[in-house]
């Protein structure tokens, strides 16, 4: 089995409950009668509204869909079906890890909020040594600085479709609802000396492994549909 990602890029101003709709309801069917398994949208819906993405491309990444099929070749079906619900559609074959599992109920709406972040390495860094430094270092910088109840690293292989960005991984982070607009919840500070301090560290974690310049993060509403 191998594991694809698509990231859909669509218009700000197209509301998240359209696109969630047309996903969920018209692309998600279509994904499962072309041999995809295990399938989850990310959707930036109106539950995430409040947050502030970072976004650098025009137009902006609003969803994120994932699945597993027994040979990506056999791929075409399920990008024509969520192409007809991207103006651009960027997709990676992947390997996956979860240092943090958290249980997403079936079928509807996991609880809190997610997050998906596009990332490359620094620039002149040793490829071996970032997937270190990420996966070993920095984990544990990451949840012990953050509220994350939930975490997936997606390894990018190889780019599925024409003109993909060059980012070397995605990464997928669950908190509480509360992390979309409280720093203090997102850094799981009790204080504001505990926050300003969770955040240098996580900072300077970052600056050991990433190139800060094409990092994307869009807030999601994550649906697991099996």
């Amino acid at each position: 089995m191998e594991k694809l990602a698509y990231l859909i890029f669509q218009e700000a101003d197209l509301p998240g409950s359209e696109l969630r709709a047309a996903l969920l309801e018209k692309a998600a069917p279509a994904l499962r009668t072309a041999g995809a398994r295990e399938i989850t949208i990310h959707v930036q819906d109106e539950a995430v509204a409040d947050g502030t993405p970072m976004r650098r491309s025009a137009p902006p990444i609003r969803a994120m869909t994932s699945f597993w099929m027994h040979c990506a070749d056999d791929r075409g079906p399920c990008e024509e079906a969520l192409a007809e619900h991207a103006r651009r559609l960027a997709g990676y074959l992947i390997v996956e890890s979860r240092p943090l599992v958290h249980e997403a109920p079936k079928g509807r709406r996991t609880p809190g909020m997610n997050q998906v972040t596009c990332i490359s390495k620094k620039p002149g860094l040793d490829y071996d040594e970032f997937i270190r430094i990420w996966q070993q270092d920095h984990k544990v910088v990451a949840i012990e600085t953050q509220s994350t109840v939930g975490y997936v690293r997606n390894v990018i292989v190889r780019k599925l479709t024409e003109g993909a960005p060059d980012w070397d991984a995605i990464v997928e982070e669950t908190f509480p609802i509360e992390a979309l607009t409280d720093p203090h919840v997102f850094y799981d500070a009790k204080s504001q000396a505990e926050y300003e301090r969770n955040f240098e560290i996580m900072m300077a974690s970052c600056a050991r492994f990433l190139d800060q310049g094409p990092i994307e993060v869009t807030f999601v509403s994550e649906y697991y549909l099996g």
